[in-house]
C-alpha cells in the first residue's frame, strides 16, 4: 500500500471520529470544556485526599460523596422540566459561574488553612445543587449545538474522550501537586479553569429554541416525562441498569484513597496514578465510540461493557499489586464510559424531541442521583467489611446486572429498530428505508 493511500485512510478516519466539529457552537463548547473537565477532574481528587487527610474515616469520604450528589437525585426531575422550558444556554452560564465561586472559596479556605470537614460539607451540597441544574440541561443542550442529527452520537462520544482525558490529566496532575504543595492549589486551578467554558458559552451564537410556555402544572409535567420513560421499555430498561451500576458499581471511586493509601501503601501520586489508569480505559473507550458510524449495535455494547466493569472491579479487589491494580482500573474505566456513553447515545437518539429534557433529567438521576446512596453505602460496608470485599460485592452485582441486560436484548431491539427507520439518521438505516419503499421489497430487522 502506498504512503499516501495510508495517509489518505488516515485523513479521513480522524474526519471521522472528529465529525461533529463541523458544528461552531460545538467546537467552543469541546474547548471551554477540555480546560475547564481537567480542573473538575483536579478538584476530585484533591477533595477526596482532604478528607482522608482531615478525617481518617472511609465514612465520612462516602458521607460528603452523599452529600454532595444527593440534590441531583431530589432535584434533577425538576431541572430536567426547567431545561425544556427555559433557555438551556442561559442555564449553563449561571451554573458554570456558580461552580466557580464554589472551587474560588474551597481554594481560599484550604490556603489560608482554615478549612474544617464542617466547611467541606455545605461547600459539597452547594456544588450538588448547582450539578443538579446544570446536568439535565447540558444534556439537552447537545442538540442545540450540533444541528444534523446524524453528528449527535459522535458528540456524546467527543464528550465523553474530552472528560476522560482530562480523568487522564487532572488526576495526575492533582497527586503530584497534593504531594509538592498541598490540596488548595488544585481548588484554585478548578476555579480559574471554568472561566474557558464561560468564555465559551458566552462566545457561541444559539438559534433561540420555540419554546412553548404549557398550561400544565410543573408537576403534571414531571409525571408526563416519567410515564414517558419508563412506559417504554428501551428507556426503563436502560435506565434501570444504569441507576444499578450508579449504585454499586461508580462508588468504588471514593474508595480509591483507602485503596491508594492502606491497600496498596502508596501516596497521593499512587491515587493519581489509579485514577489516571481509569482515565486512559475510559478515553480508549470513548474514542471506540466516536470511531463508530452507527448508533445499531450500542444496546449489545451496553451489556459487555458492563460485564467488563464488573470484572475490572472484582480483580482490583483482589490485587495487591500496583501495576495489576493499575491495569484493572484501566480496564473498569473503558467498561464504565462505554456503558454511560452508549446508554446516552440511544437515549438521546430515540426521545421525542419535547420530551428531551425530562429524560436526561432521569439519565441525570440514574447516572448521578443513585451515585450518592451509592457512596454512603460504600463508605459505611467499607468501615465494617473492609473496602475489599466491598468492591467485590459491587463486581459480581455489577456482572448479574450485565446478564440481566443481555437476556433483554432481542426484545430492546425490536422497539429501538422501527424508530431509527423513522428517523432515517443512520446511513445503512436510511438505504433499508429507500429499499423498503420500493414495491414488493419487504425488510426485515
Amino acid at each position: 500500500m502506498k504512503p499516501e493511500n495510508i495517509s489518505c485512510h488516515d485523513i479521513k478516519g480522524l474526519r471521522l471520529i472528529l465529525r461533529a466539529l463541523r458544528h461552531r457552537n460545538y467546537r467552543l463548547f469541546f474547548g471551554g470544556q477540555s480546560i475547564s473537565l481537567i480542573g473538575t477532574w483536579m478538584q476530585r481528587i484533591a477533595m477526596g485526599w482532604l478528607v482522608y487527610r482531615l478525617t481518617n474515616s472511609a465514612f465520612l469520604l462516602g458521607l460528603v460523596g452523599f452529600l454532595g450528589l444527593i440534590p441531583t437525585f431530589l432535584l434533577a426531575p425538576l431541572a430536567g422540566v426547567l431545561a425544556d422550558r427555559w433557555n438551556r444556554h442561559r442555564i449553563l452560564v449561571v451554573t458554570q459561574s456558580a461552580a466557580m465561586i464554589q472551587a474560588l472559596i474551597l481554594a481560599a479556605l484550604v490556603l489560608t488553612d482554615k478549612v474544617t470537614i464542617w466547611h467541606i460539607i455545605p461547600l459539597s451540597i452547594f456544588l450538588g445543587l448547582i450539578n443538579a441544574a446544570d446536568m439535565p440541561a447540558r444534556q439537552a443542550f447537545v442538540l442545540d449545538m450540533v444541528i444534523k442529527k446524524e453528528d449527535l452520537s459522535n458528540a456524546i462520544a467527543l464528550n465523553s474522550s474530552v472528560f476522560n482525558s482530562a480523568r487522564l490529566l487532572g488526576p495526575s496532575v492533582a497527586g503530584v501537586l497534593i504531594a509538592a504543595i498541598g490540596e488548595g492549589v488544585c481548588f484554585l486551578l478548578n476555579g480559574v479553569s471554568y472561566l474557558a467554558v464561560i468564555v465559551a458559552l458566552l462566545a457561541m451564537k444559539i438559534t433561540p429554541r420555540k419554546a412553548e410556555i404549557p398550561e400544565t402544572a410543573v408537576w403534571k409535567r414531571i409525571t408526563e416525562g416519567f410515564d414517558y420513560a419508563f412506559g417504554f421499555v428501551p428507556i426503563k430498561a436502560i435506565l434501570l441498569l444504569l441507576a444499578q451500576v450508579s449504585l454499586i458499581g461508580l462508588p468504588y471511586t471514593v474508595l480509591m484513597p483507602v485503596f491508594a493509601r492502606d491497600i496498596l501503601h502508596g501516596g497521593p501520586h499512587t491515587l493519581g496514578f489509579l485514577m489516571g489508569a481509569t482515565g486512559v480505559g475510559a478515553l480508549g473507550g470513548a474514542l471506540y465510540l466516536a470511531s463508530r458510524r452507527s448508533v445499531v449495535g450500542l444496546e449489545r455494547w451496553i451489556a459487555l461493557a458492563v460485564g467488563i466493569l464488573g470484572s475490572g472491579l472484582l480483580g482490583f479487589a483482589l490485587s495487591r499489586v500496583f501495576w495489576l491494580s493499575s491495569l484493572l482500573m484501566l480496564c473498569t474505566g473503558f467498561g464504565m464510559m462505554v456503558s454511560i456513553a452508549s446508554s446516552n447515545t440511544i437515549l438521546q437518539t430515540i426521545v421525542e424531541d419535547d420530551k428531551r429534557g425530562r429524560v436526561m433529567s432521569f439519565y441525570t438521576m440514574a447516572l448521578m442521583g443513585m451515585a450518592p446512596f451509592g457512596s454512603l453505602l460504600a463508605g459505611g460496608l467499607a468501615s465494617e467489611i473492609g473496602a475489599s470485599r466491598t468492591l467485590m460485592i459491587s463486581g459480581v452485582l455489577c456482572l448479574l446486572g450485565s446478564l440481566v441486560f443481555a437476556s433483554q436484548l432481542s426484545a430492546l431491539r425490536s422497539r429501538i429498530h422501527p424508530i431509527y427507520l423513522r428517523a432515517g439518521i443512520i446511513p445503512e438505516v436510511a438505504s433499508a428505508i429507500r429499499i423498503a419503499s420500493e414495491p414488493g421489497i419487504k425488510t426485515r430487522l
